[in-house]
């Protein structure tokens, strides 16, 4: 599965499990608007995590603003 279906999916899985209303993943959805809180974003993680086999915020200089700067730096690390 591509990354970036990987990662749609986990946010909306996330979503419904922690009972939270997820706004439309759009490239330039800013994280901090998604409906997601911080608890949420640490499932992500570790999910991901254990999904990909790889956690790209152990090295990122920057840490990502829009789903789409969240989905290309997994990308990124991906490739």
């Amino acid at each position: 599965m591509a990354v970036r279906s990987t990662i749609t999916n986990l946010f909306q899985e996330i979503a419904r499990e922690q009972q939270r209303q997820l706004a439309p993943l759009t490239d330039d959805l800013k994280l901090l608007q998604c409906g997601l809180d911080s608890l949420s974003f640490a499932l992500i993680v570790a999910r991901l995590e254990d999904e990909l086999g790889y956690d790209p915020f152990d090295t990122a200089e920057s840490f990502p603003v829009t789903f789409g700067d969240f989905v290309r730096l997994y990308e990124a690390r991906a490739a």
